[in-house]
This record gives structure tokens, C-alpha cells and sequence, in this order.
């Protein structure tokens, strides 16, 4: 009688050992575009969005696999993982993908091999920042292609909502649906910590305006008293 073994456990690496970003413009170009994507989508809890995170679209081969520089999920959870496993996530592949021109991607391989790549696994929207110029390139999904977006300054992304315009070096020129440019890690930290002092300011007013209206209250109880205590004395009352 045959016996039939078990397919032997497929090893999914979480990294190829490579830094993260070429240099510290791309690194923080990524920071930026996640980070502002993060606090757009705070208070959706299905979209996932990854910084340099390898995708593997295909169950059983593991040499199948890219790492975009941020990805954009519609459809998962948030929350960590070590690496995206599609046939683990609703079998749902990231809608929105960037990347970042550097030494490593120039701008030629991001737009043709990593572009063939999201066209072949369902990419919705594929975009590249070249900080070298401060010029975007854009994609987006017309039947079962990635086709060029002509103008890119100006345009809306129908996924994301965000505008994209002419970025300089590691401001990446995108604006949010409310128009806000999409500011850097530390300038969100700034934005977050003077919010936090302004509503700190607020609640101390609000606390300062209740205790005064708290006196008060307590000084007029106790004149109405005084006045009631003299009208009875005035009557004679005891």
C-alpha cells in the first residue's frame, strides 16, 4: 500500500536582506505617504497599509514576490504581519501600490518589470515618485492592464481620494481629500503634540469656566440665605 507524504513546509522569507530604502530621501518619502495614508484611514479598520512588506500573491511558490514600497489593502484588518500571504487575506490583493525611484529601482525597472508584476496580480493603481525630479508616474487598471495615466499633476487617485502635484525631493507633493499637503513624520508629530496642548488649553478653560461657575453659584446661595435671614429678622421671625 502507497502511502502519500505531506507536501513539505514552503519556506515565505520576510525580508531578501536588503535595507529598507536606498537612502534616506526614499526612506522618507515612504515614511511620509504611509504614515499620511495611516492617519487618513484612522478610523477604518479594513485597509491595511504596508511599508516594504513582501506580497506573495500565489500560494506554493514563494520565488513569486515583491515588495512594494507602500501598499494600500481595501478589505483586510489592520494589524502586523511578517509578510502579506494573499491566499491567507480573502485572497484580496493590495488596490494601491508606490514606489520610490532610487539607486537600486531606477525609474525604467520600477516602470516596466514591477509594473508588468502588479498588472499580472491585480493592482488597481501603481504610482512612482521620482524625488530627482519631484515628478510622478502613474498607473491605473483598465480591463486587465495598467495603463499610463497621461497627466499625472492634478490627478485624483479613485481609490485613495488623495491629489497628486510636483513634489521636491522628499516632499512627495500629495494632498489629502481636504487639501492638506501630505507633511512629514516629524511635522505630524509637531501637528499632533500642538493639538494635543490646544485641547489640554481647552479642557483647563472649561475646568477654570465650571469652577466659576461654581463660586458663583455658591456666592449667590449664600447672599439669597443673608436676604432670607434680614426679611425674617425684619418681620420679627426668629
Amino acid at each position: 500500500m502507497r502511502s502519500t507524504l505531506p507536501p513539505p513546509d514552503l519556506d515565505y522569507p520576510e525580508t531578501d536582506g536588503q535595507p529598507m530604502a536606498s537612502n534616506t530621501i526614499q526612506a522618507q518619502v515612504m515614511i511620509t505617504l504611509k504614515e499620511n495614508l495611516e492617519a487618513m484611514f484612522r478610523h477604518r479598520e479594513d485597509v491595511f497599509i504596508a511599508i516594504d512588506l513582501f506580497w506573495y500573491p500565489v500560494k506554493g511558490r514563494p520565488d513569486i514576490r515583491h515588495a512594494p514600497d507602500v501598499m494600500v489593502v481595501f478589505g483586510r484588518p489592520k494589524g502586523h504581519r511578517r509578510s502579506y500571504k494573499q491566499w491567507e487575506e480573502a485572497n484580496i490583493a493590495p488596490q494601491v501600490v508606490f514606489e520610490v525611484v532610487s539607486e537600486s529601482n531606477t525609474e525604467q525597472e520600477l516602470a516596466k518589470d514591477k509594473k508588468e508584476f502588479y498588472e499580472q496580480y491585480g493592482v488597481e493603481e501603481y504610482y512612482i515618485y521620482n524625488p530627482d525630479t519631484g515628478r510622478w508616474k502613474g498607473f491605473y487598471r483598465q480591463g486587465g492592464k495598467l495603463v499610463e495615466i497621461p497627466e499625472m499633476e492634478g490627478w485624483v487617485s479613485p481609490r485613495l481620494g488623495i491629489r497628486f502635484e510636483r513634489g521636491e525631493e522628499a516632499d512627495p507633493g500629495v494632498y489629502d481629500t481636504e487639501g492638506n499637503r501630505f507633511a512629514a513624520y516629524l511635522e505630524l508629530r509637531e501637528a499632533l503634540e500642538q493639538a494635543i496642548e490646544k485641547e489640554r488649553q481647552r479642557a483647563e478653560q472649561e475646568r477654570q469656566r465650571a469652577e466659576r461657575e461654581r463660586l458663583l453659584r455658591e456666592q449667590m446661595a449664600q447672599r439669597v440665605a443673608e436676604l432670607e435671614a434680614e426679611l425674617r429678622r425684619l418681620r420679627g421671625e426668629s
